[in-house]
């Protein structure tokens, strides 16, 4: 088997930095009781002008005066743990979150499915990049070592053979073993893993806890390590928070990409795709705005969401300035993508008919632009209804138009020349609205096509009921 470790060294900062317009503004994270307000984490910037974890807010503003605050929500931490452990699946069927801010993948048959690991490496390190989640990667031939590995690595990849190796130059301070053996073991001289592993099995027993030799062994692959599996949940919400209120639908744009992207990402790792998902914008006083985005097939690609959920909210007049903008979706079917040509003159402006309904209801709105479905019923104007979603139903067999018109008119031309029919038609006498008409398919001296009809057995002049194309 091979482990992949991904560790995230600094996950709680990256997940508000990704979220902010400019993230080389200073910034840190606060933690701790009212009395004495402590930074969690900083980003880069602020660091270089002297802040670091773990001090006071007060003494931090006496080194910048000027730098931005965010509360540390841990709870904010799992949650993005989770959501890298989706974006993960799309790799492996074994993802655990067994250690904080890591993943562990089994990529065994991964490596086959994407290439060797520098490939696959390679594309985990561009798309976490993406995301914008600094990151370590190491893999190894079990998850403990790939784990403790990454607290000295980054991009190291070692086999059976070359394992044992690395261990034995891992500082025992960096193992993985408890604070309180740490301790016991270099009160002894013992600073190097290899000094441990050269110890009798029997002395070490004696001396310290079983837990010791049960972490070495796992350390060494002699003992597997039971892992917990993941299971990517059943729907998809994410909320970002501002902090100042935005009072037009543009400066929602950025933070709406950014969902968007996040959205897709999850899609992608379950292989799934959305059918309709929700924005919901909040308010100071009063309800949230709520802007439904409705797709008339699944659909999964991140531009092509944008778009659709842009077209939406630039329609939408704010009732009040946002604070809040979340991102619900529920409805996940299973996505199967379009069927494409081959070879394609120009790919950038070839769009399915399903897209282009989907970008004419962004911009005029569901109730403009609908799909229609076939009705069992042989009368023309009651054999279709328009419907809000889905694809548009097959027609029925036989000549019909592509224009139906409201009400039948009477054709301005004496001799048509008939290319087809009659069809004779005969409905609706149990409804008390019976028709009993001939349908032909005529051409007019102008050239256009018709679908015009008389009295059943009865000849005389023709109404039209449609035009051809």
């Amino acid at each position: 088997m091979r482990w992949l470790c991904i560790l995230f060294p600094q996950l709680a900062l990256d997940a508000v930095l990704r979220s902010r317009d400019d993230p080389t503004v200073p910034l840190a994270l606060l933690s701790g009781p009212p009395q004495r307000r402590v930074l969690q984490a900083v980003n880069k910037s602020a660091r270089e002008q002297g802040l670091r974890s773990g001090q006071s807010l007060t003494q931090a503003r006496t080194l910048l005066e000027n730098f931005d605050t965010v509360e540390h929500d841990p709870s904010q931490t799992e949650y993005w743990q989770q959501f890298l452990a989706s974006w993960a699946y799309g790799f492996s069927g074994h993802v655990s979150l067994d250690f904080p801010r890591t993943l562990l993948l089994e990529v065994a048959s991964s490596l086959r499915l994407f290439g060797p690991w520098p490939e696959l490496e390679q594309r985990l390190r561009a798309e976490l990049q993406a995301l914008g989640f600094q990151h370590r990667l190491v893999l190894a031939p079990n998850p403990l070592a790939a784990r403790v590995l990454a607290n000295v690595a980054d991009g190291l990849a070692v086999d059976e053979l070359a394992l044992q190796a690395e261990l034995q130059r891992l500082p025992v301070a960096r193992s993985g073993l408890p604070s309180e053996l740490v301790e016991s073991l270099q009160r002894m001289g013992l600073r190097r893993l290899q000094q441990v592993l050269e110890l009798p099995r029997d002395g070490l027993a004696k001396r310290f806890p079983p837990q010791l030799l049960a972490h070495l062994d796992q350390l060494q692959g002699h003992h597997p390590l039971a892992l917990s599996c993941y299971q990517p949940p059943d729907h998809f919400r994410q909320r970002i928070e501002f902090n100042f209120d935005v009072e037009s639908t543009t400066s929602l744009l950025f933070p709406l990409r950014r969902l968007i992207g996040d959205l897709a990402t999850f899609l992608a790792g379950r292989d799934c795709g959305v059918q309709r998902f929700v924005l919901l914008l909040e308010h100071r006083r009063q309800p949230a705005s709520e802007v439904s985005v409705g797709l008339l097939s699944a659909e999964r690609d991140g531009e092509r969401l944008f778009e659709l959920a842009r077209g939406r909210l630039e329609r939408l007049e704010l009732a009040a300035p946002v604070q809040a903008l979340t991102l619900l979706a529920e409805d996940l079917p299973r996505f199967v993508p379009a069927a494409a040509e081959l070879f394609s003159n120009r790919p950038q402006q070839s769009q399915n008919w399903l897209q282009v309904c989907e970008r004419l209801r962004a911009r005029l709105g569901d109730k403009v632009v609908q799909p229609l479905a076939a009705v069992d019923e042989h009368r023309p104007e009651r054999s279709w209804l328009a419907q809000e979603r889905g694809d548009a139903a097959a027609r029925p067999a036989g000549p019909r138009p592509g224009w139906l018109l409201a009400e039948p008119v009477l054709l301005n031309d004496l001799f048509p020349r008939v290319l087809a029919g009659p069809e004779r038609i005969e409905s609706g006498w149990w409804d008390g609205d019976d028709v009993r008409r001939d349908y032909y398919l005529i051409e007019t001296r102008d050239g256009r096509r018709a679908w015009a009809f008389h009295a059943a057995g009865r000849p005389g002049p023709f109404w039209v009921h449609g035009w051809f194309a």
